[in-house]
């Protein structure tokens, strides 16, 4: 077997944009109105992804502690904030629940990932820690932003219910417990499917990577299968988290429904 990976030179990488072009054609022809955003975001893509190129070289040749927990807590930032952006149901929520939810998930699951199963040397290795951290996070974000758009969106289609529970005496978690549980449902539901139909219905990301690198199949198998269950976990933890912390927030001070929650949208 060939274990040498096959480079791409530029006037390959240029060859790549045909494929959007082609892209670009269907949604000019079918007048979608994503042009432009389409040709934007290529341009951003081969602008972020060279630059980060760039960026890990130096960071993985520096492998300090510092700077990959520095790293890694400005991804799970930005993370947050996206992840509070994908929730229309959940206008202006704050932006630090989001940040904590996904930081002790993502450094919770992570951290075991590296230190115990994958075990580089050092354990922080920044080849290692980086890519682990941020697939756990990609993940862990949109498990998150469904967990609570779905929580906000059931107590207001069941608002009637709940007001009916708390007039009756029942706590706030007992009212609204049911909307938890689908709402931390949605948010694993995605992860569950992909671990349902991974290896027969596509070859995930990491392990397809490998494998174009060079690395033997068997192998690169194991890794996807520990990071399959990684972000299982985290998207678990994150959204257990996330909701727990979330909602007192539909009440007010004396155990009432928030008064914006007593409509749906």
């Amino acid at each position: 077997m060939d274990n040498s990976t096959i480079p791409i030179s530029n006037l390959q990488l240029a060859f790549s944009v045909v494929l959007i072009m082609i892209t670009g054609g269907i949604a000019s022809f079918l007048k979608l109105g994503l042009l432009k955003s389409l040709l934007w975001g290529t341009v951003r893509t081969f602008v972020q992804l060279t630059l980060v190129g760039y960026a890990l070289t130096y960071i993985f040749a520096i492998n300090k502690l510092w700077l990959v927990v520095g790293i890694i807590t400005f991804m799970c930032y930005f993370a947050a904030r996206a992840a509070v952006k994908r929730t229309p149901n959940v206008p202006n929520y704050p932006t630090t629940l989001a940040f904590l939810s996904l930081s002790a998930s993502t450094y919770l699951v992570g951290s075991f990932v590296t230190g115990l199963i994958i075990a580089p040397d050092p354990w922080y290795s920044a080849r290692i820690a980086i890519p682990i951290f941020g697939m756990i996070l990609g993940n862990s974000m949109n498990g998150i932003a469904l967990s609570l758009d779905r929580l906000y969106g059931e107590v207001r289609a069941r608002s009637g219910e709940i007001e009916a529970l708390l007039t009756f005496g029942a706590t706030p978690w007992e009212a609204v417990r049911s909307s938890v549980r689908e709402a931390i449902r949605a948010g694993m539901t995605p992860t569950i499917n992909s671990l349902m139909v991974v290896g027969l219905v596509s070859l995930p990301g990491m392990m397809t990577g490998q494998i174009l690198g060079g690395a033997d199949p068997r192998e690169a198998v194991r890794y996807q299968i520990v990071v399959m269950l990684m972000i299982a976990t985290a998207v678990a933890i994150g959204c257990l988290i996330m909701v727990g912390l979330s909602y007192k927030k539909l009440f007010t001070s004396d155990g009432a429904l928030q008064p914006h929650l007593l409509y749906s949208r």
